[in-house]
């Protein structure tokens, strides 16, 4: 199978992976598990807010695109329902993110417009751990693509960076489904970034920025953008003198907020892009936001290596399978 289902086993596979290190320090991971290259998928392989909220972009992105071409309003409206559904579920019980909670509560209120829901103070990780899908679908779109991620990280994360990064990590998963070299990805990434700053797309995020402190629209969006290429910066410097054993938190940052979730998720896989089993592995065993870092992980290197990537005894086991397999041989 492809790219679409090896991403989306993987971003799951990194979740379940990382939900039992995540909030645990090196010494309490390292108790537990010596060597980072021998950590297990636990069982039941049970996931986070992470995932489920993938699925939620997932069944609203493919409504959208069931009632034709991707527009702001098309996927706005499943979207807004889907995250709310989400947040009223007994399932919603893995530890969700404030932002998320709080903006999903606002959504809920008939008649509030997206943007006054958003918080536009918060770029926390909760914006692009689920964006994995939009890279995934064919056919759309650069703009489309940009503009879709920062429209779903908007709904709830509506800083700068939040949308930022959320382009960044969707972009990451559309260049490697198309076959794009790992070593390519800095270079590429960089010259994205700064090609995008001062590019607000009111199309699809509206008025957004009158709701925030910047003096325009336009250093709205460069505030964003010149945090994500300085933390590039950290990622070339962390390629530049490889280390498999530091934990990666130290390196690009602890995947609290946006982009050093995407940073850091990325390093991960770009230690290691052969052995998708063990960057995942090197992710989750972190002492930061160890499930989101390694669920980025775990969507890089399967839009690299497609599902063959992930053992079959972990894909069989893995909480909401049928879903993502479903969702995966929609999109390859």
């Amino acid at each position: 199978m492809g790219a679409a289902t090896g991403a989306l086993l993987g971003l799951a596979i990194g979740d379940a992976m990382g939900r039992p290190t995540e909030f645990d320090t090196m010494a309490g991971i390292t108790a537990g598990c010596p060597d980072w290259r021998r950590l297990p998928l636990p069982d039941p392989a049970g996931v986070t807010d992470d995932t489920q909220m993938t699925l939620a972009l997932g069944r609203a992105l493919r409504t959208a695109l069931e009632r034709g071409p991707l527009t702001p309003l098309r996927l706005e409206r499943p979207l807004r329902e889907e995250f709310v559904d989400w947040w009223r579920s007994p399932e919603n019980n893995r530890a969700p993110g404030r932002t998320c909670m709080r903006s999903c509560y606002r959504l809920s209120k008939d008649g509030t417009p997206w943007q006054q829901a958003s918080d536009v103070g918060s770029k926390g990780c909760g914006a692009n751990m689920r964006v994995a899908p939009l890279g995934l679908v064919r056919g759309l779109t650069p703009a489309q693509l940009s503009g879709a991620a920062q429209l779903q990280s908007g709904l709830t994360h509506g800083h700068p960076t939040a949308l930022a990064a959320s382009v960044l990590t969707a972009h990451t998963v559309r260049l490697l489904a198309d076959g794009t070299a790992p070593a390519e990805l800095p270079g590429l990434l960089r010259a994205y970034a700064t090609g995008q700053r001062g590019r607000y797309d009111a199309f699809w995020l509206g008025d957004l920025a009158a709701h925030a402190q910047d003096p325009s629209p336009e250093t709205f969006a460069t505030r964003g953008w010149d945090e994500c290429l300085f933390v590039l910066d950290r990622l070339d410097a962390a390629l530049a003198r490889p280390s498999l054993d530091t934990d990666p938190c130290e390196i690009t940052g602890a995947g609290w907020i946006a982009e050093e979730a995407f940073a850091t998720g990325l390093l991960c896989f770009l230690l290691l892009p052969d052995d998708p089993v063990a960057a995942v592995r090197r992710a989750a065993f972190s002492s930061g936001d160890s499930d989101s870092i390694a669920c980025l992980t775990g969507a890089f290197a399967g839009a690299r290596h497609g599902s063959a990537a992930w053992p079959a005894e972990w894909a069989g086991r893995i909480e909401y399978r049928d879903e993502l397999l479903a969702l995966g041989a929609l999109w390859d």
